[in-house]
């Protein structure tokens, strides 16, 4: 092999072994990243009464806005609305979510190439309306007093865990699950469980 085909081999072979080093440096870091996602929740409505603590199961479209502080630590804000009502069994009480807004910081930890899991914490605001037809039949005398606005106490703390795959470039499959808010007026309380997409940019 003459010199040139060895200066050109060696310099092609250094030249693909520092390739990958190059695109890494220049990857946005993830502190530098903002993000939004979309998801689908299922709302489930716990201890919902006042004598049998019924659960009933309604749906909400949740956007996510969110940006990264550090490679560790999150900060986000989310508004969703539901579009499917809860009707609690055991009665005719029926339970919109109109919408809800909330704030979270949490921590969000590689596990692979590909997946985190995260875990968050903060406030939610809920604007909600429970409905009872035939308030005068026995069997909803223990939903009386949740008829009207839902619930009582429109601020909650609020906490979530989940994981989350790339499943292309800078885009993450979520999956998730924590409790949306508890009304300290009748101990009811509304965990979220979510699906769907974020983006990374």
């Amino acid at each position: 092999m003459n010199k040139v085909a060895l200066r050109f081999l060696s310099s092609s072979l250094m030249a693909i072994s520092l390739a990958p080093l190059s695109a890494q440096a220049q990857d946005t870091p993830r502190s530098d990243k903002h993000y939004v996602g979309l998801l689908v929740t299922a709302l489930e409505h716990r201890s919902i009464g006042e004598r049998t603590k019924e659960d009933a199961w309604g749906q909400a479209g949740t956007l996510v806005i969110g940006g990264h502080l550090n490679d560790l630590i999150h900060a986000e804000i989310r508004l969703g609305g539901g579009f499917n009502d809860a009707d609690v069994s055991g009665g005719d009480l029926t339970l919109a979510v109109d919408y809800f807004a909330s704030w979270y910081m949490g921590l969000h930890y590689p596990i692979t190439d590909y997946a985190n899991v995260y875990a968050q914490a903060g406030f939610t605001h809920v604007k909600g309306e429970a409905t009872l037809p035939n308030r005068e039949e026995s069997y909803n005398a223990q939903f009386r007093d949740l008829e009207g606005d839902y619930p009582d106490s429109s601020f909650s703390i609020s906490w979530l865990a989940g994981v989350d795959f790339e499943v292309l470039s800078n885009t993450f499959l979520v999956f998730e699950g924590g409790r949306l808010f508890k009304d300290t007026g009748s101990s009811a309380n509304t965990f979220q469980f979510s699906t769907g997409l974020r983006y990374e940019f």
